[in-house]
């Protein structure tokens, strides 16, 4: 049963808000409505800084409207509206930036991931509204319908699910999309089977989520790609039994020779230029899962008569083909028993002043998952 709080009304929270009019991108003092109807308001405790705040913030994602960025967070419910029914104030939620509708065909058929009513790719909430106004009382639009680099947010219930008190917030906030998307990507879309190669290509906080999801199912060989020292070495702690250069010339020879022709190919980058190779990857009848977000417009060329002639796949990977009120919990879970060791995927801690930093690490593709607290 849901407990109910009665809010006072509006109230202040700092936020990182990126500007498109201006390019900037900055802590700003922005009004938060009371959550109303089916919407729950929480005090974020701990938000991861993704790349796909990073693609705002260079233009990949064009917005015209102010936004506050982040949605990988994890917090604590302060109030709900009256329409709440799942989620009680003093719950620990993981917030998910895929708010699914839960009525359509996709939702009724356990396939969350592909909701065609949800509003978070429009940046709002479900009803179309945002609870984020600025000093002139001008909309702010919380980035994929959360916002979550803010001292709080108001989300649709839908958004906010709950686990057990003792996963680390930190933690939390990496399940709500890195680890999420990188399990989820080999568990789930590539349903990877014991004893299946795989090469993932990538390995920051997705990427390494991939190496994670494709040892807990058994695969082997496991290749990790990437251009930092420091991220293979994780990779190799984590489960990957070879580690290549992504700049290495014979790269496609050495993955044929560790893996005869890979069963499963992962690109966790989102670069055109990487996702060309993984055809060349593959053996006959494997597969190539697209995780890594690309700029929009963004295009590649394949070959199709290799697709077609080696009976090769390509699979596209939206949030690990997830279903976040099913999947959060288990993972979270996971790690309290010690299976899944997620908070070694995080690197720099911060607060809100320290995210251009967490950007600047992204651009370079150094370092580990930056985690914020408001």
């Amino acid at each position: 049963m849901s407990t109910h709080h009665s809010t006072t009304g509006p109230r202040l929270t700092r936020a990182v808000v990126h500007d498109p009019a201006t390019g900037e991108t900055g802590i700003r003092t922005l009004t938060l409505a009371a959550p109303r109807a089916d919407q729950v308001l929480v005090r974020v405790m701990a938000s991861g800084v993704c790349h796909s705040d990073l693609h705002i913030v260079e233009g990949d994602w064009p917005t015209d409207t102010p936004l506050v960025l982040g949605h990988e967070g994890a917090g604590v419910v302060e109030a709900i509206g009256p329409d709440v029914h799942d989620v009680s104030v003093g719950d620990h939620v993981i917030l998910s930036w895929f708010a699914p509708c839960r009525r359509c065909e996709a939702c009724a058929a356990g396939r969350a991931w592909l909701c065609g009513n949800t509003k978070a790719v429009s940046n709002t909430l479900p009803d179309g509204s945002t609870p984020f106004s600025d000093e002139h009382g001008e909309d702010v639009l919380p980035f994929l319908g959360v916002g979550a680099f803010s001292e709080y947010v108001v989300v649709p219930e839908a958004a906010a699910v709950p686990v057990d008190r003792n996963v680390p917030f930190d933690v939390g906030a990496l399940i709500g999309c890195a680890v999420t998307t990188g399990v989820g990507a080999a568990v789930h879309t590539a349903d990877v089977r014991p004893g299946d190669s795989a090469v993932v290509i990538g390995c920051g906080g997705v990427g390494q989520a991939v190496v994670l999801g494709l040892r807990t199912v058994g695969a082997h060989p496991i290749v990790a790609v990437d251009l930092s020292e420091e991220r293979l070495e994780l990779a190799r702690s984590l489960g990957a039994t070879h580690t290549l250069r992504g700049d290495d010339p014979d790269l496609t020879a050495r993955v044929h020779e560790i893996t005869g022709g890979a069963h499963h190919a992962f690109e966790a980058i989102g670069r055109p230029a990487t996702i060309e190779t993984l055809p060349g990857l593959l053996r006959a009848g494997g597969q190539a899962v697209l995780v890594g977000m690309t700029a929009i417009g963004a295009k590649v060329s394949i070959d199709p008569f290799d697709l077609a002639d080696q009976g090769k796949s390509i699979l596209g990977c939206n949030y690990g083909s997830s279903v976040p009120a099913v999947d959060f919990p288990r993972l979270a879970a996971l790690h309290r028993a010690g299976r899944l060791p997620l908070d070694r995927l995080i690197g720099n801690r911060g607060t809100l002043t320290d995210v251009e930093r967490a950007f600047g690490d992204l651009r370079a593709g150094v370092g580990l998952r930056t985690v914020l607290k408001p």
